[in-house]
């Protein structure tokens, strides 16, 4: 199945939603409407769905663009999910290369995907399609009121 990627539309946010919850990030798709419109606004980053041959949203992808003083541009995988079953159907590389190429317009010379390291199918998928693992790394988080 060679799967049609387009960009997201808010009528996807449930779809969406429901996708995320299967890797384990739930939200509602209310939370995926006002994240969604949120991103709209900000032109270096994109959210890329895959629909089947029904139609039917199968997978997502968020991308962003980042540029800064030390190191040529860089896009960086938000989020990444196919659904399950689906998966092994080419669906996650299509929706890759679109990202690719998006990132090709923005300027960018890179692309970067962190992955939890327990995902280990996830790590196999992305060495295949040409990706190297960069560095181990410590991950902080500060919850702002």
């Amino acid at each position: 199945m060679t799967p049609t990627i387009r960009p997201m539309r808010i009528q996807d946010a449930e779809a969406v939603a429901n996708l995320a919850g299967q890797l384990g990030y739930t939200s509602t798709s209310i939370q995926i409407e006002r994240r969604f419109r949120a991103l709209e606004e900000i032109p270096d980053s994109q959210v890329l769905v895959a629909l089947n041959g029904d139609g039917a949203v199968v997978g997502w992808l968020h991308v962003f663009a980042g540029h800064a003083i030390e190191s040529e541009g860089q896009a960086e995988v938000g989020g990444l999910v196919v659904d399950v079953n689906a998966r092994g159907q080419g669906i996650g590389k299509a929706l890759l290369k679109a990202a690719e190429a998006w990132a090709r317009t923005r300027g960018c010379v890179e692309m970067r995907i962190r992955s939890n390291t327990i995902r280990t199918d996830a790590h196999e998928f992305y060495m295949h399609l040409g990706y190297a693992i960069l560095k181990s790394q410590n991950n902080f988080k500060k919850s702002l009121p």
